[in-house]
């Protein structure tokens, strides 16, 4: 057997895989004999079948299925001890008058090969890394929440302000008959507001559905209908109202304190302004981060520029699409991955580069660490590590979980390696100002 490569140019090759009847001929002889063993043919004892006839028989597609086999081996082998990386697989070549019968065979195929590059992570300006930071507006309102989630109801006469009302909302055209609890605080407007203001049990208020509530997703709530009958509803509803209730806000004392965080790690309000405020940087560290990996994506898809075998890659796809695809239509799904298709190089390379593969050690390790966090959710901030290694060993055994995980670890190191080597501009921002900022 003999291999060679023709370089066409960097981004393209031809590898040619001659082989000669000594490389397959013993193997097809040993399955043919084999075959006269066990053929049940009609007019034959079993095992006294001329090899002729099995040959003439079965000859021809053990010849083919042998040589294919064969030629996949060396072409495999060949591309990993050639050390070439190729885009996609090889495609062979058609060829003309091609002889099953001969005693030798070549076989051409077409190689995409990936281009050459560095990678530049940086442009002329530099990356902003937000840190968004809580501010006491937002930690206030946080309390106000906890309080009334640990408070209580007390039932009232007459409504005001800031009142939680339970009624029924009825309207017969739509065939609207809800009941509903309503926060009056989510009520838009001072004109709607006033209609409940005052109000007793037993009352009916009359509302316009437009612009009753500060969120159109409460409307839906309220009158249980879908999304798009929601939008821009703008009809008149009955609210019979059955209770009414106000909310006492919990006490910001120890047991308040002990049931939210454990007992004696928050004393004060101080305390636990902190810890909201630490709590609520550290989920908008990881919106932070997401946005930064999205970033320096792009930056270095935009700045980092190298040749594709486009002509290769588009006959690639059309001889590997699930349905029969024209010209045309290959093109535009090669358009339509080419963008993923050069990050995925950039990475490739970053990763290399930079020996920033996972380890199953470091996936064990990020999986212990992923189940301590979901196991702290539940009060178990103590776990003994037997316990870690087995829920992390019965994880890891699942092939699904075990990619995912794998990507949440590559992705948590390669954004390490850009906060190292991207040049950043920190910003500090509100979470209001990073939300206008980012996503004008």
């Amino acid at each position: 057997m003999n291999i060679s490569k023709e370089q066409l140019d960097e981004l393209n090759a031809v590898v040619t895989v001659d082989i000669a009847k000594a490389d397959y001929s013993d193997k097809v002889d040993n399955i043919l004999k084999d075959y006269r063993k066990n053929a049940n043919i009609p007019g034959f004892r079993k095992g006294h079948v001329p090899m002729g006839l099995v040959k003439k028989q079965y000859g021809k597609a053990v010849l083919v299925d042998e040589v294919n086999k064969l030629l996949q081996d060396a072409l495999n082998k060949y591309l990993t001890e050639e050390k070439l990386d190729v885009l996609g697989n090889p495609l062979p070549k058609e060829q003309e008058n091609f002889d099953w019968d001969s005693d030798s065979y070549s076989f051409e195929f077409e190689l995409g090969l990936a281009p050459k590059f560095e990678v530049k992570l940086n442009g002329k300006k530099p990356i902003t890394h937000y840190k968004i930071t809580a501010t006491d507006e937002m930690i206030e309102n946080q309390i106000k929440t906890i309080q009334k989630q640990y408070g209580k109801l007390i039932s009232k006469d007459t409504v005001e302000k800031d009142d939680l009302v339970a009624g029924t909302f009825t309207n017969d055209e739509k065939e609207i008959n809800n009941a509903s609890t309503i926060s009056l605080e989510k009520i838009k407007g001072k004109k709607n507001l006033d209609k409940f203001i005052g109000a007793k049990v037993g009352d009916v208020v009359q509302l316009k559905t437009k612009g009753l509530f500060s969120d159109d997703h409460d409307l839906i709530a309220a009158l249980k209908i879908n999304h798009d009958d929601a939008h821009d509803l703008d009809i008149e509803v009955s609210f019979t109202i059955s209770e009414i209730n106000t909310q006492e806000l919990a006490d910001l004392d120890q047991d308040l304190f002990d049931k939210l965080y454990g007992p004696g790690n928050v004393k004060t309000v101080t305390e636990l302004k902190e810890k909201i405020k630490e709590d609520a940087e550290r989920q908008f560290e990881q919106q932070s981060d997401q946005r930064l990996l999205n970033d320096i994506t792009e930056n270095a898809l935009e700045n980092t520029k190298f040749e594709l075998p486009v002509e290769f890659l588009q006959k690639w796809i059309r001889a590997t699409g699930e349905q029969p695809l024209t010209e045309d239509q290959a093109k535009d799904e090669y358009e339509k991955s080419e963008k993923g298709l050069r990050y995925q190089l950039i990475e490739g390379k970053i990763i290399n580069d930079n020996n920033l593969q996972v380890t199953f050690e470091e996936l064990k390790g990020f999986a212990k660490d992923l189940i301590k966090g979901q196991m702290a959710q539940f009060g178990q901030t103590s776990p003994e590590d037997k316990e870690l290694e087995d829920i992390a060993a019965r994880i890891l055994s699942n092939q699904e979980e075990v990619k995912r995980i794998s990507e949440q670890l590559m992705s948590q190191k390669l954004l390490n390696y850009y906060k190292e080597n991207a040049k950043l501009k920190p910003k500090e921002v509100s979470f209001d100002e990073f939300i206008k900022e980012v996503y004008k």
